[in-house]
């Protein structure tokens, strides 16, 4: 079928408004709506109120198109959506995070205008524990086919061996005879062909995909009929083939260890807005610090970011929801979840099945269910209905080991509107605060920290667990590391991943991967930060910082190893150096602009330093300097002075010095006292400048370009202790969001005006088609304007 854009020419209101405003999709309609101290949506939602949408296209469809099959794809819409052409309803979603097709050839207008009007409703709150976005926040599609047609999704490739290497493609159509194309991407040239329904290839001289080598192909099949090409699907596929079992995870036959982080599926300053580059970008800065795989927490990822894994070689676990049938919200999905859950998967799973970087689905995060047999069964009904829709890829799921026992108790952690558990109940206690089903757990967490790593060793959390663990294909432990090494002898044949961690945690927890064959990988909370469950990980020292659910202005979790901007902390570069993927020492400064004030630590982040040693005025104040390095010593120097020498443990180091601008020099030895290597952080001098620094010199026409703006030096050194408030303006281009990675904040990212925080901000512009050049300036007090001109090929 043919497959069309249409983003374009839509307008939107909120419901009860008189006008409509123009809007290209994708549209996050909730990141225009105020931010309020007694927002329903609480800290977990970032303080955003939510609201009911509407919104309308009009468009022709020519009278040649009468009797064919038309259809509008939409990707994703949060939530509870419905679609009416010409004012007949023609289809809608429950869930927020899913695919779904509207089909219009029964209500087409043929040979005139047609009006397409979709209602959203994400007004009822809280309903997630995290900042969903509202709206039409990923891309549309005009889908059109004949009578004899390929369905939606009905062309689906599956690797049988790897040596030699062979696949098949089943085709799912209404009529016609398929023959399948097999070509390679880069030269169009054919290598190999069939005809039917369901085809068996040879592929000679295959190139296999992996994550080390993202090597790709091109399946078209066309669709005979008469003698005629009706119609006609193309699909880029890998050929990869997964096995699992006690002995390890192996793609390819390759024994493969997971180096994950989890995400979640907002765009920082973008808000929930799906947008290919934003994706693309997202993908290959994890990939360059190492992160070999992701886990979509806690719904299913977009297209977008699928597209990009299997391009840059990322393995996915894609997840299907935060919770089944029990409340974690008073209106989140469990309202619906009984209705859809099939479907839901199905959507999934179908969309799913050529992308070779989904290795593994995931059915849940976190919920107790299975803790009875009620929610054991699902969990069978599940895992076999995935297997029967895809056989080739195992099924997984988020579980807290802790969280299930102590709901096996009756002392549920997430409970509806804060956790009051069913013995307080009974005893008729009332619940405190009427908060996100995020508090309770995350109180809990805050309190015991790391230690929630050994709260599931009782015999009594592995009985209850049990039968769910054993029923997937590999068990996701949420938090869990204390049963990794036991669980060899307790469970010899169980596959083990840890789905959530705590960064921190990556050095002994890697150890155990590399120990254990069981234990295929580890996926930290989390590898980017996010918008929501606001102040989750921050490292801060405001007065309102010390309490775990943070009150309104908080706005990110600060929990990322790559904050919302995609500048990564230290976090991010410990696991580097722990995977071996960092070969020189890392030096991070925790802040040293607040003497005096102690910092207010949360649970999930083990430092907040910076790669900077630029902290203007600061001189004479304390500095913590963290130094990570895969070696036996590291010596700290400042303007060759040496400062220290000091073992290293668990590839970390600490050095308390007084903070005095110049040159800080790490240097890492092995046990011999060689140099391994060296590395270096230089303070700013002299007058700091607005310095616009485009990610990309030119750009296509249509193309969205992310533009870094900092505050440096002349020589481009950022300052992170001058920060400025800028406005920021775009000729030739439209500005889709601006802000920085400041987690707590009145500050919109809509406006275009907003303040750097530790001198860094993020401006997200798209080029228009119809100009030359895309022009950026920025204006701060006190300094200069900036200018910089984009280049439109």
């Amino acid at each position: 079928m043919i497959r069309k854009n249409f983003n374009r020419d839509w307008e939107w209101k909120k419901e009860g408004e008189e006008r409509f405003q123009a809007v290209e999709l994708p549209h996050d309609a909730m990141l225009s709506e105020q931010r309020t101290e007694d927002a329903p949506s609480t800290n977990a939602g970032a303080f955003f109120q939510g609201g009911k949408y509407v919104y309308r296209k009009k468009f022709y469809v020519p009278k040649e198109w009468q009797g064919d099959y038309a259809a509008l794809e939409f990707e994703g819409v949060y939530q509870n959506s419905e679609v009416y052409l010409n004012g007949e309803r023609i289809g809608g979603c429950a869930y927020g995070y899913v695919p779904f097709l509207a089909e219009m050839s029964e209500k087409l207008n043929y040979g005139g205008e047609n009006e397409v009007i979709v209602t959203v409703d994400n007004s009822r709150h809280p309903n997630s524990r995290w900042y969903s976005g509202s709206g039409i926040y990923r891309p549309v599609h005009m889908v059109h086919g004949k009578k004899e047609r390929i369905l939606s999704h009905g062309v689906r490739i599956t690797t049988l061996s790897y040596e030699p290497a062979r696949i098949r493609v089943e085709t799912e159509a209404t009529g016609g005879t398929p023959k399948v194309i097999i070509l390679e991407p880069e030269t169009g040239k054919i290598i190999a062909a069939g005809k039917g329904t369901s085809v068996e290839l040879a592929i000679p001289h295959a190139r296999l995909w992996s994550a080390e080598e993202p090597n790709l192909y091109q399946c078209r099949v066309e669709l005979h009929s008469s003698e005629a090409i009706v119609d006609s699907e193309e699909e880029i596929f890998g050929i990869r083939k997964l096995e699992w079992n006690k002995n390890g995870f192996f793609v390819n036959g390759v024994n493969t260890l997971l180096k994950g982080g989890c995400i979640h599926h907002d765009n920082g300053v973008l808000g929930a807005c799906c947008y290919e580059e934003a994706e693309e970008r997202r993908v290959s800065i994890m990939k360059e610090h190492g992160y070999n795989a992701i886990r979509s927490a806690h719904n299913p990822t977009s297209e977008a970011v699928l597209r990009a894994c299997d391009h840059y070689g990322m393995y996915v676990m894609d997840e299907t929801w935060d919770m089944w049938y029990f409340h974690k919200n008073k209106y989140d999905y469990a309202l619906e979840f009984p209705e859809h859950y099939r479907q839901d998967i199905e959507a999934m799973v179908l969309r799913d099945f050529n992308h070779p970087s989904v290795i593994m689905y995931s059915i849940a995060n976190e919920v107790s269910e299975p803790k009875d047999e009620k929610g054991i069964k699902l969990t069978e009904e599940m895992v076999n209905y995935i297997h029967e829709l895809d056989n080739s890829r195992p099924v997984t799921g988020g579980i807290n080991l802790m969280v299930m026992h102590m709901a096996s108790k009756g002392k549920g952690i997430y409970k509806e509107e804060g956790g009051r558990s069913d013995q307080d109940k009974k005893e008729g206690k009332k619940k405190k605060k009427n908060a996100s089903g995020s508090l309770f757990f995350n109180m809990i967490t805050s309190i015991i920290g790391t230690r929630m790593n050994g709260m599931a060793n009782s015999e009594e959390a592995d009985r209850v667990t049990t039968p769910c663990l054993d029923t997937l294909d590999i068990a996701g432990y949420n938090y869990a590391s204390g049963r990794y090494e036991k669980e060899g002898t307790l469970h010899p044949n169980r596959v083990i991943i840890g789905t959530e961690t705590f960064p921190m945690d990556i050095a002994r927890n890697w150890a155990m991967v590399k120990k254990y064959p069981y234990l295929i990988g580890d996926f930290m909370w989390t590898a980017w930060d996010y918008l929501g469950e606001a102040g989750l990980g921050a490292w801060n020292y405001s007065p309102d910082g010390a309490a775990f659910d943070k009150p309104y202005p908080w706005l990110l979790a600060d929990t990322g190893a790559i904050d919302i901007l995609g500048n990564a902390g230290a976090e991010c570069y410990y696991a580097e150096t722990v995977w071996g993927y960092r070969k020189t020492p890392y030096i991070g400064v925790r802040p040293v602009n607040h003497p005096g004030v102690r910092v207010k630590k949360a649970t999930w982040r083990g430092t907040n330093a910076l790669d900077s040693w630029s902290w203007n005025n600061c001189e004479g104040n304390m500095a913590e300097v963290e130094v990570y390095a895969d070696a036996a010593f590291v010596e700290l120097f400042l303007d060759g002075k040496k400062l220290g020498r000091k073992k290293i443990n668990d590839y970390k180091v600490m050095f308390k010095v007084k903070y005095h601008p110049g040159i800080l020099t790490a240097v890492s030895y092995d046990g011999t006292g060689k140099e391994i290597s060296r590395s270096e952080l230089c303070s700013a001098r002299g007058k700091t400048e607005v310095r616009i620094l485009p990610e990309k010199e030119t750009a296509q026409k249509g193309e969205i370009l992310f533009v870094p703006i900092c505050i440096t030096d002349r020589e481009g050194i950022v300052e992170s202790n001058c920060d400025k408030k800028l406005t920021v303006h775009v000729q030739g281009g439209r500005l889709l969001g601006f802000g920085s990675a400041n987690p707590r904040t009145e500050e919109s990212f809509l406006s275009g005006i907003y303040t750097t925080y530790y001198g860094k901000s993020l401006a997200v512009v798209r080029a228009e088609e119809n100009t030359g050049s895309v022009t950026i300036t920025v204006q701060a007090s006190g300094m200069a304007d900036a200018e910089k001109v984009i280049r439109i090929k």
